[in-house]
């Protein structure tokens, strides 16, 4: 493998363990090293139904998507050939499951909130928001996921060091502790990540990013 696209080389790729069980995230040169090192197996869900490749025959596929599904896929570009990015590898000597619970970091309450203040209901960039306590800490308020959500500069300033009940200001939702990471469930609206969602079941299982 020689030179590559950055873009493409940092895309997402969804890791399953030999059961077809999602365990991670990575990013498409490690997902590529997998392949190339055998082991790992690409899984493409075309038609409703999963197909294996490994990575000759992934590039000779390529070769073909190349010439007529080209907009289909990202592209990393090798000397003597192109190939796509695969979403989703298969490990076949693993059949684990995470243990990870989902970081709490505000990255993953702002995505959990969808940028969105959950007070006045408004999404704005994320250096427009702030992090509020629903209790606040002077009041015995924890930091935890059941006690912060975002808040607009303006809502912040207006609730001050009281409950919503004392600002007399209402949650647009309750918070609570992500089952699996937000920022996966965020690109599951991407119909690029589309063949990920049989695979990811909130109820079992917890998929966290990683480079």
């Amino acid at each position: 493998m020689t030179t590559m696209s950055y873009s493409a080389l940092d895309s997402h790729v969804l890791v399953l363990n030999k059961h077809y069980a999602a365990v991670r995230v990575v990013a498409a040169r490690r997902a590529l090293t997998m392949l190339y090192r055998q082991i790992a197996e690409i899984v493409a869900v075309e038609n409703d139904a999963w197909q294996s490749y490994d990575f000759e025959s992934w590039r000779e596929i390529s070769e073909f998507r190349s010439q007529y599904e080209r907009d289909r896929h990202e592209w990393i570009r090798c000397v003597r050939f192109d190939i796509a990015v695969p979403r989703i590898v298969r490990l076949l000597f693993y059949d684990r499951l995470p243990k990870r619970p989902v970081k709490f970091n505000r990255r993953n309450i702002f995505a959990r909130d969808h940028n969105r203040c959950q007070y006045c209901g408004r999404k704005f960039v994320s250096s427009e928001l702030s992090l509020d306590h629903i209790i606040p800490r002077s009041q015995g308020g924890r930091t935890d996921w059941d006690n912060i959500v975002c808040c607009c500069v303006t809502c912040n300033v207006r609730k001050g060091g009281r409950t919503p009940q004392e600002a007399h200001m209402k949650l647009i939702a309750a918070p609570v502790r992500p089952k699996r990471s937000p920022l996966i469930t965020l690109r599951l609206t991407s119909e690029k990540y589309a063949s990920w969602r049989q695979f990811l079941d909130a109820a079992y299982w917890n998929v966290e990013l990683r480079d």
